[in-house]
């Protein structure tokens, strides 16, 4: 009879086992989910890692300028590809310290090539989170080189806690929101337009 009992006892053991393991897994999968979904606020907006590049920056009001160039650049369907892309993303305010008219002389059809340069220079082709640009930079002893998709070079650093990217000429821009993941790679803000 005691047989009976600890048999009994032992499968009640087992079922109650088995079900707190398939909640815990249950909960570890929703924990993880809700991670992967995560969104960033950029320019008033929620950017959603499902969406790629091109669908989430028409929504940030800080990009507007960033849209309108990749739109007149013919750089849409480029950004919405699967990449995956690593974009350095000038704000509004970022474009408004070019000389006055810069932008307005960029955008116009026959300026095309210098602006599909310019932009393409904020672009590196793979998926670089902010991890992976700091372990660059270590590996670099204090400066990576990111060569972008216009073929030239950043150099990234670190000032401090921020980094800080080195165009071609000398200029300097640094990131404000790292990390906004895309359905196609990554968004970095920048404060400043980078040269090539």
């Amino acid at each position: 009879m005691l047989f009976v009992v600890v048999a009994v006892t032992n499968k009640i053991t087992k079922t109650k086992i088995m079900k707190k393991i398939a909640l815990l897994l249950t909960s570890a999968f929703l924990l993880n989910a809700s991670f992967a979904q995560k969104t960033v606020i950029v320019g008033g907006a929620e950017m959603y890692p499902t969406k790629n590049i091109v669908e989430n920056a028409v929504n940030s009001k800080d990009h507007t300028t960033l849209v309108a160039a990749v739109k007149a650049a013919g750089l849409v369907e480029t950004l919405s590809s699967k990449g995956p892309f690593t974009v350095f993303a000038p704000t509004n305010a970022a474009f408004d310290k070019l000389p006055a008219g810069t932008v307005g002389t960029l955008v116009k059809p026959e300026n095309k090539t210098t602006l599909t340069s310019i932009l393409t220079y904020h672009v590196v082709a793979g998926k670089f989170t902010a991890k992976d640009v700091l372990k660059a930079i270590k590996d670099g002893n204090g400066t990576a080189s990111l060569t972008t998709v216009q073929g030239g070079v950043l150099k990234a650093s670190l000032e401090g806690k921020k980094v800080v990217l080195t165009d071609a000429k000398g200029g300097k821009s640094y990131v404000t929101i790292a990390d906004v993941n895309q359905s196609n790679g990554v968004i970095h803000v920048i404060d400043t337009v980078v040269m090539p």
